[in-house]
């Protein structure tokens, strides 16, 4: 069995992206997608923040099935 390999699973577009979404949801202007509700959920806006960051060709790994 092969040891894995080290390495950033994330790029740093992707971290900076992911702390700016994490401000805008402190002060409480982020908003989700299409419906435009606030975002209050951590973990949701996380999600924001790396699909932002896939979007602007950041490195972060597919999201799961």
């Amino acid at each position: 069995m092969a040891k894995k390999r080290g390495g950033r699973k994330y790029g740093k577009k992707a971290s900076e992206k992911v702390a700016k979404v994490m401000r805008e949801r402190k002060k409480g202007t982020l908003r989700s997608g299409s419906s435009g509700k606030k975002v209050t959920s951590r973990k949701q806006a996380i999600a924001i923040g790396l699909s932002e960051a896939r979007r602007a060709g950041g490195k972060v790994p597919r999201k799961r099935r």
